[in-house]
């Protein structure tokens, strides 16, 4: 009689319960509940110089679930065309509104890889969530809007332009060499490697303005004459306030135990990276140790007395692990960075190194182009070079038409003997291949 007690208690539990939670889910659920969101502004331009600003404020309805509820909310954010799949997300908790300062928007449609400058529509939703398994969305509102670059950006429209340059007197594949912009008022400062030749200053690729020296004496003279220059790496500055200029030697490098030339270098030189206003370079280095070092030479060298990332002059060796790296240099902040990435090389029987490698590196695009590569003044002779991954072969491309459009364990690409610039796109679907001689 006991059991029997028992089990009929049991059973008589458990039609409750069943019968309990039937009646939450149905006070639960409710397929009438909605929210409807709205923006404060549906067209917007977005600037820097108020990135503290607030600029777009989000609101969403409060649902009728049939109960009260606790939701929690969040802003779902994609570009016009996207299906949410992979959203930028803002968890906000049970607030019914959303206020983006310009800065956080911009980050955001960045991060959707919007094009900086041009304007894109950004399409926006509200995810209401009541549990794991109730959740509601919103109606989709579209924002017309131009984010910009957040980028340091210290670009000028002035170049260094002749036949001592990679484009010559005048390469539509290839620009002059940049200035940029200076702490000074219209000074700009360019850095460039050159060979034996000669050089004007000109505005936009353009010859309209362009400056040259009839006195071989340092003055800047509209529509000059041209200024022999022998090969090297320099550092230019032009004044157009005193309408001058100067020209130094001028490198910056990485040397020691770890780099392919040790001690002695040439070091492996470090390019300006005007985005972050540092020096970088992607190199692959053996176990040892290395230093910086100006002009391949030990009067003026860093090391690092910490460990620590942080740059003193003279300072002690800096101990690395054999592997990929890129390398950054700040010279504002004297600090550095040592971080190992994949790198592209290029490989085969025109580089210096042959088929066994090391490759010659590529540089990453430090800017808005993400996926591109680039490598200057690669010196080349006859023969054939691939695109590798690491110095390996794991993952390398060729080109089977010998059209630009690369593919995995291509066909070698034939090359002429001479000096090039080339240009990666890996993130294109096939990866691209572009060759400028000088």
């Amino acid at each position: 009689m006991k059991k029997l007690i028992l089990k009929l208690t049991y059973v008589t539990a458990l039609f409750t319960f069943m019968q309990s939670c039937d009646d939450v889910e149905r006070v639960f659920y409710n397929d009438a509940a909605e929210t409807v969101l709205s923006l404060s502004d549906d067209n917007l331009t977005l600037s820097d110089d108020n990135g503290a600003n607030e600029i777009l404020t989000l609101t969403w309805s409060d649902p009728d679930y049939g109960f009260d509820a606790a939701a929690l909310y969040s802003v779902q954010m994609d570009v016009q065309g996207g299906d949410f799949s992979t959203p930028q997300i803002i968890s906000v908790g049970s607030s019914l509104e959303k206020t983006f300062t310009v800065e956080e928007l911009n980050a955001k449609l960045l991060s959707l890889s919007m094009t900086p400058g041009e304007e894109g529509v950004a399409i926006f939703r509200i995810k209401a969530t009541l549990s794991e398994y109730q959740e509601i969305f919103s109606n989709t509102v579209n924002l017309n809007v131009t984010p910009y670059s957040s980028l340091l950006d210290l670009t000028t429209n002035l170049g260094v332009v002749g036949s001592a340059t990679p484009g010559g007197w005048g390469n539509e594949n290839i620009p002059d060499l940049q200035f940029y912009t200076t702490s000074m008022t219209d000074v700009y400062v360019a850095y460039a490697t050159l060979r034996d030749g000669e050089i004007k200053f000109r505005n936009n690729n353009d010859w309209a303005e362009n400056w040259g020296d009839d006195g071989n004496d340092g003055t800047l003279d509209s529509y000059g004459a041209n200024i022999a220059v022998s090969a090297g790496t320099y550092k230019i500055e032009v004044n157009f306030s005193s309408m001058t200029y100067t020209m130094e030697a001028y490198s910056w490098g990485l040397v020691g135990s770890a780099t392919p030339n040790q001690w002695n270098g040439p070091d492996l030189m470090l390019h300006y990276n005007s985005y972050q206003d540092d020096w970088r370079t992607v190199v692959t280095l053996g176990e040892g140790e290395v230093k910086f070092r100006f002009n391949n030479d030990w009067g003026l060298n860093y090391g690092d007395d910490g460990a620590d990332g942080s740059m003193e002059a003279n300072g002690a060796n800096i101990s690395v692990s054999s592997g990929h790296y890129l390398v950054s240099m700040n010279l504002n902040t004297q600090s550095y960075i040592m971080e190992e990435i994949d790198v592209w090389g290029l490989v085969g029987s025109a580089t210096a190194n042959g088929w066994d490698g090391p490759n010659d590196k590529f540089m990453p695009d430090f800017g808005i182009m993400e996926g591109y590569y680039y490598l200057s003044g690669a010196e080349l002779v006859d023969g054939e070079i691939k695109v590798r991954q690491n110095d390996a072969w794991g993952l390398n491309y060729g080109d089977d038409g010998n059209d630009g459009l690369m593919e995995v364990n291509g066909a070698n690409i034939p090359v002429s003997a001479g000096t090039y610039n080339i240009i990666l796109n890996m993130a294109a679907n096939p990866p691209t291949i572009e060759m400028y001689q000088w």
